[in-house]
């Protein structure tokens, strides 16, 4: 799974689809080993993995958006939000004591010069 996900950003969406497939065929018994309770309810032993493939399967058509609106110059990782998100962390941080009312003013006015 690490390798594929280490190649995201530059695989096509047929590439990474038939590569997620592939792995899954491949850890397909892992991926459905059960736990029991005390008690005798059973649960996914690998629930976190589970949900990160069934996240990943679900918005995959989102995934590679940047690849099929290449004039819209969409970046291929969010680093740049980032960058604007620890930025107003950073300047909300200066401000603890000021309410929420407040804060989404300074937000708004930092976001909009």
């Amino acid at each position: 799974m690490q390798k594929i996900v280490d190649n995201f950003t530059s695989s096509w969406e047929e590439v990474f689809s038939m590569l997620l497939e592939v792995w899954m065929l491949k850890w397909n018994q892992f991926l459905k080993e059960k736990t029991y309770s005390n008690t005798g309810k059973w649960f996914y032993t690998h629930r976190k993995l589970r949900s990160a493939i069934r996240s990943i399967k679900s918005n995959l058509r989102y995934l590679f958006t940047f690849q099929k609106y290449l004039e819209l110059h969409i970046p291929n990782t969010t680093n740049s939000l980032e960058g604007v998100n620890s930025a107003l962390k950073f300047k909300i941080k200066a401000h603890p004591g000021i309410n929420s009312v407040r804060r989404k003013k300074i937000i708004y006015y930092l976001l909009s010069n």
